[in-house]
């Protein structure tokens, strides 16, 4: 079985291998008008040029942890400094997906505009293609270098079970920095992207829409680059750092407790425990295959339904993948094993619990549809309450954010209850890795939403017929929705990846039993309860400090440039300022909300381990629902403005609609700033905790 590991790198290369030929696919579609090609090409370079500023800011960030990982390790006696290896690892390949998948984003977005005057399944089948490299490059670069590390670090310390100091623990220890170093970096790149794109965003609605009156992508309007440009940061790079941080987390997170929980029986060959730790890796690598060819049945015809062609792409990756992760975990698991608590597993067990995260994932995929979807009840009431004005939008739209946190919470426990009653901590870390097995085309679906947001804007400064804007405007509708279960997937896979990573915490510093009455925990719970509103707090004032120079900006623009509101032929806005003011404001505001993830569960842990555990707890219970809460909010709010834009209750430009960009603008760091940050938060918060477990037994003599 040793040989085994050799493959995961394989499946790795797979799927680069396949984005590679998606990409080249994507080159040789035709581009457009020359006015199409110049707009395109005001996106890409503000996009690289802020990819660019980011990645500086967050090198300094990776180099500067990485010393201090080496040097604590080092010191410590306990543990290795290949865990700082590991982690600029992890920091590379997070950050390599996100450039790979913005390159092709950026190339894509013109391409699927001038597909769109063909007809729109030609432009579904370019704009998913682009997203398709996004998320093949995530699952890619995450298998390979999860893959390489293994075979490194198995080929230093060996494959032995038992101690945790050698073989396989020492293996899994230092193999936990890959996932803390993709975690850092999703963070800044979630944080910094969700900044940038909302600042523009809300800058350019609010003046543009609103007080202007000019049409959404308006070339007047001189934010509009800047949104467009902000579609990509965040919700490419950005969402494509995101869930390459809850899938290499829930991969790691799993082989942890494989090596730490799992105590092979007398009767059953110890090897057992070394395919405990492998089966995440190879259950990731199926996976991808599962992903490639689902992807073959994303495709509609003209009038069709995306969302159908899109959830029919998803459906069929996941049947075939409950079929193959059952032959996969018979082949690995023949015989029976045991975990701490003395529950007893076989292949049977292992499957359950996996195929239940799965269900759980696509039922909470859904449910958030359901909550956030256009032609759904939620967003259409939202849209109804904006007849009366912006208050009653809002009101009805944090109703709706609230009260569709409960049926995910729900499923969330059921998932947790039902997956450790079949296969104990190991067993939820297995249902967490369910949830994202097909990260592939998951990605893919999400990705594929800003590059059809991208379209529109490039149809509508290009000035191409209605009919092309209304082909991107239906794709674009559905992106909203896709955007949002893709949210779904990963707060709800961040719930039971965080539990395992705290599970497997508690079992390397060896705290027992938490009871609520002991004072030191439930002080840590109260603090990490509260840490979650305190990062969100900041997200929001940065997005909404930033808008400020952004409006401001605008505003002076329409005063100071003669012509350029009316409309003069020969005028243009000065889109350069604009994208400058989102880069600047997005860098310096996403140190500190880092830097406040990796700071509080360092300190708190020196302070008492105790505390720190009921830190994690916390964290993870109001992390979870905040995040379902702003990310459903922000949604419906969205797609009841595009159902008014639709014609409803008036369409554009009536009471009804200028309500409801409000509600839209609130909604915009709710869903894409604050909210999606939350599930990065708390594991990353829970995998530093774990990576910081050895020298924390030093610091207090355990």
């Amino acid at each position: 079985m040793v040989l085994l590991s050799y493959l995961i790198p394989a499946a790795g290369l797979l799927a680069l291998l396949f984005a590679f030929w998606r990409t080249r696919w994507i080159k040789k579609q035709p581009a457009g008008s020359d006015r199409m090609k110049e707009i395109s090409g005001f996106i890409r370079q503000g996009a690289m040029a802020f990819l660019a500023r980011e990645y500086k800011v967050i090198a300094v960030f990776v180099v500067v942890v990485s010393a201090g990982l080496a040097l604590a390790n080092e010191l410590s006696g306990d543990a290795s400094w290949w865990v700082a290896v590991a982690f600029a690892g992890g920091a590379f390949c997070s950050a390599l997906s996100g450039y790979f998948g913005m390159n092709v984003a950026t190339m894509a977005n013109v391409r699927t505009a001038h597909a769109a005057e063909t007809g729109l399944n030609k432009a579904l089948g370019v704009a998913f293609s682009g997203g398709a490299v996004m998320g093949m490059c995530v699952v890619g670069l995450g298998v390979l270098g999860l893959g390489l590390f293994f075979l490194l670090f198995k080929s230093m310390f060996g494959v032995s079970v038992g101690d945790p100091k050698t073989g396989i623990g020492a293996v899994i220890s230092a193999i936990s920095g890959f996932s803390l170093g993709a975690s850092s970096i999703a963070l800044f790149a979630r944080v910094g992207g969700g900044i940038y794109t909302k600042a523009a965003d809300v800058g350019a609605d609010l003046v543009g829409k609103v007080e202007a009156g000019i049409p959404e992508d308006d070339p007047r309007n001189p934010a509009v680059i800047a949104d467009l440009v902000g579609d990509n940061v965040g919700d490419v790079a950005g969402m494509g750092a995101d869930l390459f941080e809850s899938y290499v987390g829930a991969i790691v997170s799993t082989m942890v407790l494989g090596a730490v929980w799992i105590k092979p029986l007398s009767y059953s060959n110890p090897d057992y425990q070394f395919n405990l730790v492998l089966l995440p890796m190879i259950l990731a690598g199926v996976g991808i295959i599962c992903s490639i060819l689902g992807t073959f049945f994303v495709r509609t015809k003209e009038g069709g339904n995306p969302q159908a062609a899109l959830n029919m792409g998803m459906i069929t990756a996941d049947i075939l993948m409950v079929g193959a992760s059952y032959g996969v975990i018979r082949w690995l698991v023949p015989m029976q094993v045991a975990g701490e608590e003395g529950i007893l597993l076989d292949a049977n067990r292992l499957f359950y619990a996996t195929v239940l995260g799965l269900a759980v994932g696509v039922a909470v995929g859904f449910i958030t549809e359901y909550y956030t979807a256009e032609g759904r009840g939620p967003a259409r009431k939202i849209a109804a309450a904006a007849q009366m004005g912006a208050a009653t939008n809002i009101i009805k739209g944090l109703a709706t954010g609230m009260l569709s946190t409960a049926f995910p919470l729900i499923l969330i426990a059921v998932a947790t209850y039902g997956a450790y009653y079949f296969a104990g901590l190991y067993g939820i870390a297995l249902a967490g890795l369910g949830m994202l097995a097909t990260t592939g085309i998951q990605l893919a679906v999400d990705a594929y939403g800003p590059i059809a947001d991208n379209s529109g804007g490039i149809a509508e400064m290009s000035d191409l017929p209605k009919e092309v804007r209304g082909r991107t405007d239906k794709l674009d509708a559905v992106g909203n929705t896709t955007a949002a279960i893709g949210k779904g997937f990963a707060i709800g896979s961040a719930a039971l990846t965080a539990l395992a990573l705290f599970a497997a915490f508690r079992t390397q510093v060896g705290v027992g039993e938490i009871s609520i009455t002991d004072p030191m925990t439930v002080a840590g719970l109260f603090v990490g309860g509260m840490l979650p509103f305190l990062f969100a707090s900041f997200a929001m004032n940065a997005v909404g400090e930033a808008a400020q120079f952004m409006i401001v900006e605008v505003r002076r623009q329409f005063k100071e440039i003669a012509g350029l509101l009316e409309g003069k032929e020969g005028v243009k806005a000065d889109y350069a300022r604009c994208v400058d003011i989102s880069t600047r404001a997005a860098i310096r505001k996403m140190i500190v909300l880092g830097m406040l993830a990796v700071i509080s569960p360092l300190v708190v842990g020196l302070i008492d381990l105790r505390a720190l555990t009921g830190l994690l707890a916390g964290a993870t219970v109001t992390g979870v629902l905040m995040a379902i809460f702003m990310a459903n909010a922000g949604g419906a709010w969205d797609n009841a403005k595009k159902h008014i834009e639709g014609g409803a209750f008036g369409g554009k430009g009536s009471v009804a609609h200028k309500a409801a960009v409000v509600g839209d603008t609130v909604g915009d760091p709710f869903k894409d700033t604050a909210g999606p940050s939350m599930n990065i938060l708390i594991k990353l918060m829970s995998v530093f905790a774990l990576v910081l477990a050895p020298l924390l037994k030093a610091f207090h003599g355990i």
